[in-house]
């Protein structure tokens, strides 16, 4: 469950009221999601997602978001667009939250993704990633490699209760990914958190991606490696060369990637998975049992950090040899 705020019917009538979306006819919360409370809202004119915007989020954040999807949208990328109220606003406050109406995507996520599910991803991807280049807004990524310090810090007492010496296996990896982190590749706006459960399909064709709330500046190849991490592994953690080979295909059919890209593939990977492997441990480790949302299992991703460990060229990814 993911509905950490009660909207009434009341209260949600009255917010309405500020915009020209037509009258309250029903909603109901939506229970998938871990970091905002979303309604889906339905008027006598159309559908609608209301958002509220929980403690995780900085509000501060909100104006890039939300002016993000807006450039998105305006650029034919399929994504939800923020509704004006009346007087022009794309934020508000609903039952002391600050709250949003965006615009409702068909379609629904892809459980067992296929290759031609990856296709479709990698070409997605580069098109955001095209789509973004003139957004004058910048927001750094809070979940670099220097949050994976103090995230190691942070987790480092608890590591050992999920699996034995995986204290020391982080501590060793982030040490070589920090020291060898790249820092002059093509950057610009990624989304950061393109899994699954962000990408809608309908009859097998990309319809549209959600949940832009951790899309920062940063390189365009890290936001490729931690799709490959998403979507090219099976549910035994084997990596799944041909998903890798589609997506990647797909993706530089649109942006090839330059030499450098192609270079850090492995390195950025496996820093994809140190990044997801401690932000699922840190929430492992402190959520308390009565929480509204169970944390994901982090040992998905320790299997992960150990196979890119194992690799020694890009080709490994299903990339052609150069």
């Amino acid at each position: 469950m993911a509905v950490y705020t009660e909207v009434s019917d009341v209260a949600l009538k009255g917010f309405l009221t500020n915009y020209d979306i037509g009258t309250l006819r029903s909603f109901n919360g939506i229970t998938e999601g871990v970091e905002n409370t979303n309604y889906l809202v339905h008027t006598d004119i159309h559908s609608y997602i209301l958002t509220l915007y929980e403690r995780r989020v900085d509000k501060n954040d909100l104006p890039f978001f939300l002016k993000l999807l807006e450039h998105l949208a305006a650029h034919s990328i399929s994504c939800p667009t923020p509704i004006k109220s009346k007087n022009g606003q794309m934020l508000g406050e609903l039952s002391g939250k600050p709250a949003t109406i965006v615009s409702y995507l068909e379609g629904s996520w892809v459980r067992r993704p296929s290759p031609h599910h990856c296709h479709e991803v990698g070409a997605a991807l580069a098109q955001l990633h095209l789509a973004g280049s003139d957004f004058k807004m910048t927001r750094a990524n809070a979940l670099g490699p220097a949050s994976w310090t103090e995230l190691g810090r942070d987790t480092a007492n608890h590591a050992d209760t999920v699996t034995p010496g995986l204290r020391t296996e982080i501590a060793a990896d982030l040490d070589n990914l920090v020291r060898a982190w790249p820092i002059d590749l093509p950057a610009g706006i990624i989304h950061a958190d393109l899994f699954p459960d962000n990408v809608f399909f309908i009859d097998d064709q990309l319809s549209g991606l959600i949940d832009f709330y951790f899309a920062c500046h940063d390189a365009f190849a890290y936001d490729i490696s931690i799709c490959l991490n998403a979507w090219c592994f099976e549910p035994d953690n084997a990596f799944n060369i041909t998903k890798a080979r589609q997506l990647l295909r797909a993706y530089e059919n649109i942006r090839p990637l330059s030499r450098a890209e192609y270079d850090a593939i492995p390195l950025l990977s496996h820093g994809a998975a140190m990044r997801f492997l401690l932000t699922r441990l840190y929430d492992w480790i402190n959520t308390t049992p009565n929480a509204l949302v169970k944390p994901k299992d982090p040992a998905e991703y320790i299997r992960k950090l150990r196979f890119h460990r194992s690799v020694t060229s890009p080709t490994e990814y299903g990339l052609d040899e150069r």
